[in-house]
């Protein structure tokens, strides 16, 4: 299971940068478009739906490798018993939160899907295409934050902990 998991968000993390891509070679084409006096029909659109795409693929490769900000004074300062729980309740709340963000993505997808809704742009892209991408980053964000939770319960360090800079990967027990 774990090398599932860390094929998944390697694999969104690998999807974002193709999209980040995407974007600059759009941006490419459009400047070589203009200085050809060449339009580029629908890039803007097309870079638009990429930003979304690689910014909701990357949320959980990026949480995994310690890249989101963290506050952690509190972290650092407190006893392990306190950590455990400190970790415990901020990977929970992470998980409701972006569970219910989720969820709405995902009805709002399926909206526009059984609606027909399409782009006003250039491109007149179905809705849903777009919406899906946001929800899949979405949800594997929240199965990042439930699987360091788990993690976590079971004593050990979160995945981003040995990446933070000054913060000790160290297990973190219930018991000390």
């Amino acid at each position: 299971m774990r090398r599932l998991l860390d094929r998944l968000y390697r694999g969104c993390g690998a999807l974002a940068a193709f999209f980040t891509f995407l974007i600059a070679a759009l941006v490419v084409a459009q400047v070589g478009g203009r200085l050809a006096g060449v339009l580029v029909p629908g890039a803007d659109d097309i870079a638009g739906y990429a930003l979304t795409a690689s910014s909701f693929l990357a949320l959980a490769h990026t949480l995994r490798s310690g890249g989101h900000i963290r506050m952690t004074l509190l972290l650092r300062h407190a006893g392990t018993r306190r950590r455990f729980g400190l970790e415990a309740a901020c990977l929970a709340a992470g998980a409701m939160i972006v569970g219910y963000f989720t969820f709405h993505v995902v009805e709002m997808a399926w909206d526009a899907w059984r609606f027909g809704d399409r782009s006003q742009g250039v491109l007149p892209v179905p809705l849903w295409i777009p919406q899906a991408v946001m929800a899949v980053g979405a949800l594997v964000l929240c199965v990042a934050f439930v699987d360091d939770l788990v993690v976590v319960l079971r004593g050990a360090a979160p995945s981003y902990a040995a990446r933070r800079d000054g913060d000790p990967a160290t297990p973190i027990t219930r018991d000390a």
